[in-house]
């Protein structure tokens, strides 16, 4: 038994496919979503979204949005979502190393909730990334 995921950004479409889980970061704590799951709305936090299909395993980045669940549909709104392979490393580490900088300034005129947004940001990119490195055969991100 599947059902349908679409994952939406702003900007483009980031995944749509029958899938059997989804596992995503709600703001109050991780939730799963199986086919026919009863009607719920609520927003996400910054993370990980794991979509199970087939034996398979996704992972995307997301930076937060919205998620309902109909009993035929999953739809994912988010403010921004990267696949695995569309995750640069290298600029992952160096906006992970200028937020930290930032942070341990604490000069006047820095914006401290902005620079812990970019970190966050940063961190769950490469733990995201470091997934594709680790990947078991069979297992796909």
């Amino acid at each position: 038994m599947t059902t349908r995921l679409d994952v939406v950004t702003a900007e483009r479409e980031v995944f749509s496919d029958e899938v059997d889980e989804v596992i995503a970061p709600g703001v109050e704590g991780q939730l799963g979503i199986l086919p026919h799951h009863a009607p719920l709305m609520t927003m996400l936090l910054p993370g990980e979204l794991l979509i199970k299909k087939g034996g398979e395993e996704f992972y995307l980045a997301i930076s937060g949005g919205f998620i309902e669940a109909r009993p035929d549909r999953i739809i994912v709104l988010a403010d921004a979502a990267e696949r695995v392979e569309e995750i640069d490393v290298a600029r992952a580490e160096e906006a992970k190393s200028r937020a930290e900088a930032r942070l341990a300034e604490r000069a006047p005129g820095v914006d401290m909730a902005r620079a812990e947004a970019a970190l966050r940001r940063s961190l769950i990119r490469l733990r995201v990334a470091e997934r594709r490195r680790r990947r078991r055969p069979g297992v796909q991100s």
